[in-house]
């Protein structure tokens, strides 16, 4: 799968990505990166010791580098879970479905990152 494959399979702004990192390979690289970070492993073992702050901050960091490589539907979603996460200090389950979002789309971005020739 090339990069703009890859983008489009993952719902994202192959264009804006390019504008920014300019070549296919940069892209890769950054993408292949996302797969190997562990903000959301620490997302996910954060929201089930109910450890608010850290949440906030996995979540937040997981949004940045979204946006940072174009990822937008991985963005939306960890952008929603952030903002409830935003000042909150206790566990809700309002924010279940929202982590279910964000897991379901961050599968699918790292499935397609992994399929990157």
């Amino acid at each position: 799968m090339t990069v703009k494959e890859c983008y489009e399979a993952m719902g994202a702004n192959y264009d804006d990505v390019m504008s920014r990192l300019r070549t296919d390979e940069r892209v890769a690289k950054f993408l292949r990166k996302v797969a190997e970070d562990q903000s959301f492993a620490l997302l996910c073992d954060s929201i089930a010791s109910h450890n608010m702050e850290e949440a906030f901050r996995a979540a937040h960091t997981i949004k940045g580098v979204c946006m940072n490589l174009s990822l937008s539907v991985l963005y939306a979603s960890a952008h929603d879970l952030t903002e409830a996460l935003r000042g909150r200090s206790e566990y809700g389950a309002d924010l279940e479905p929202l982590l279910e979002k964000v897991k379901a789309d961050y599968a699918r971005t790292v499935e397609c990152i992994a399929k990157l020739s």
